[in-house]
């Protein structure tokens, strides 16, 4: 007879700029339903009704943080697109490399500050890396925590050069870049990243050189390079591995095995006249939808965005396409299981569902075979996959990990391509009509749509990273991703459910929290714990 089911609260879970919490029924001792619950309403799309087009450009990267040049990108291209600008080639990499830098920042943070903590939990005592982990990893005392979380604010200093100031620069504008960088910035910046691969890339993340590491394209060859030196396994990402799979992260955190990137980093010479229709075939990081279920990979096209709110605190009709969005949020916001119990909603594609967003999403459609022959293209994690039997909190981390060299290598190149006496922004003509930007946050698939009526905001909607992935059940009751995620995650003890923090840390969900669990049926708190 199968035991009885235990349900959890955990709130909160946290989320960044945000709070998560979760509810799971847990039964033998592994999760077997979920609800993942946004309780923050932030409500940037009521306030930006009736505004001058241009104050989403100071709004919106606002929106968050750590990763305000995502939302400064989305609102700088969505302007474009309205208004038919041109955008002069420096700018198109000053944006780029902007973005950039911000992401690299925001690797270690989440490393270190978010996700690795986790390992020190006690319940790993007994594995065999759990000294070393404590050594390298406890919050605060750590030796790679405190260097990582040193060093990551390095490369926001570039940031700073073009934007004079990080977080929540406003340096993008429609039409190009509010900068122009001199030699001097230009070798500071080179500094900047010079120190950053010495001091923290190679001898502490890899253990290895960018190039040794750059040849590996398939499981087989991770596996050679992590026996190759002591070094290699030695490095944050080979004991990463290990201990992950020592401690069983490589068999849960599955998720529907469905996902979306809007791909990003638009080509100097091909996006300089941007259109809706125009930018995925000017991408170099491509767009996509991948199904693993076919394994089928397509270009991602915005059109197909719907968004369901029977499960959320909107009263507005469901299913509609971002720009027929009205945002009427609810007063009344009780959270109910079977009925509306998030702010979130519940993104969807209007063909192929329920998508994960995140650096795994981009990383198995980066390896796809569509797109054009000159964007970007590594097999890596597409060949990880499928060879360990889908996504798992091991995987999407990795595949986050993985994602610093080449991000690396782009803010290399964008240095290197800048022509210091050509125009970095050109005057762009105000009118009305509709526009839509999107990029990749270091969390996800980001984009932003405006539609401007009589010079003002008509209608302004944000769709971020964590909405695909926290949202509710959609309207036919088909589970968000990371709630369809937590489905099969072994609870080894109640009071202490560490391994729902790693399932939604990898998503890059917010650490900074106190949790709380009790027995739903009684009412009796059976723990209130810090998850770190």
């Amino acid at each position: 007879m199968p035991a009885a089911v235990q349900t959890l609260d955990i709130s909160p879970v946290g989320r960044v700029e945000g709070d998560l919490d979760v509810r799971v029924d847990v039964q033998d001792g592994v999760v077997v339903n979920a609800w993942t619950q946004a309780e923050l309403f932030r409500g940037f799309e009521v306030i930006l009704r009736n505004k001058d087009p241009q104050a989403g450009l100071i709004v919106t990267p606002r929106a968050c943080g750590i990763c305000g040049a995502s939302h400064l990108t989305c609102a700088a291209w969505a302007l474009d697109t309205a208004w038919g600008t041109t955008v002069p080639r420096n700018a198109i990499l000053a944006r780029n490399l902007g973005q950039v830098v911000e992401s690299i920042q925001s690797l270690p943070r989440h490393h270190y500050g978010l996700f690795m903590i986790d390992y020190t939990n006690k319940n790993y005592a007994k594995s065999k890396y759990y000294e070393e982990a404590v050594k390298r990893w406890a919050p605060f005392t750590g030796t790679n925590y405190e260097i990582g979380v040193t060093i990551s604010g390095r490369p926001v200093e570039i940031y700073a050069l073009l934007g004079g100031q990080w977080p929540h620069s406003s340096y993008m504008v429609p039409g190009g870049v509010m900068c122009a960088p001199t030699l001097t910035d230009v070798t500071r910046s080179w500094g900047i990243l010079e120190h950053f691969r010495r001091n923290w890339i190679e001898p502490i993340w890899l253990g290895c050189s960018l190039e040794r590491y750059e040849e590996i394209k398939s499981l087989d060859d991770f596996k050679a390079w992590l026996d190759e030196r002591p070094e290699h396994a030695n490095s944050d990402l080979g004991m990463f591995w290990r201990m992950s799979e020592d401690i069983g992260l490589d068999k849960y955190g599955q998720g529907h095995g469905r996902f979306v990137s809007w791909g990003y980093l638009p080509h100097e010479d091909k996006y300089n006249k941007p259109t809706i229709e125009g930018r995925n075939a000017s991408l170099f990081m491509k767009s996509g939808v991948y199904d693993s279920k076919t394994d089928a990979h397509q270009l991602m096209d915005q059109s197909f965005t719907r968004e369901d709110t029977i499960r959320a605190w909107y009263d507005e009709p469901s299913g509609k396409h971002p720009f027929d969005r009205t945002t009427a949020p609810t007063r009344k916001n009780t959270v109910d299981a079977e009925g509306k119990y998030s702010w979130a909603t519940a993104v969807r594609h209007a063909q192929a569902g329920r998508l994960e967003a995140g650096p795994l999403a981009r990383q198995l459609i980066a390896g796809g075979p569509h797109g054009e022959e000159w964007q970007h293209y590594d097999p890596l994690v597409l060949d990880m996959f499928k060879k360990l039997g889908g996504a798992s909190v091991m995987l999407r981390h990795f595949a986050r990990m993985h994602e610093c060299v080449k991000l690396y290598r782009r803010a290399e190149y964008y240095l290197k391509e800048f022509r210091l006496n050509d125009p970095w922004y050109i005057k762009p003509t105000e009118r009305d009509g509709r526009g839509w930007g999107a990029t990749e946050a270091i969390r996800g698939a980001l984009c932003h749509w405006i539609e401007i009526e009589g010079g003002k905001i008509k209608n302004y909607q944000i769709i971020a990273p964590t909405t695909w992935n926290v949202g509710p059940r959609s309207d036919d009751g088909v589970r968000g991703p990371m709630e369809e995620a937590l489905i099969g995650a072994p609870i080894a003890d109640p009071s202490d459910p560490v391994e729902i923090g790693h399932v939604c840390r990898s998503y890059d969900s917010c650490l900074v929290c106190t949790v709380h669990a009790h027995d739903a049926k009684t009412g009796k708190e059976l723990a209130r714990f810090r998850t770190a």
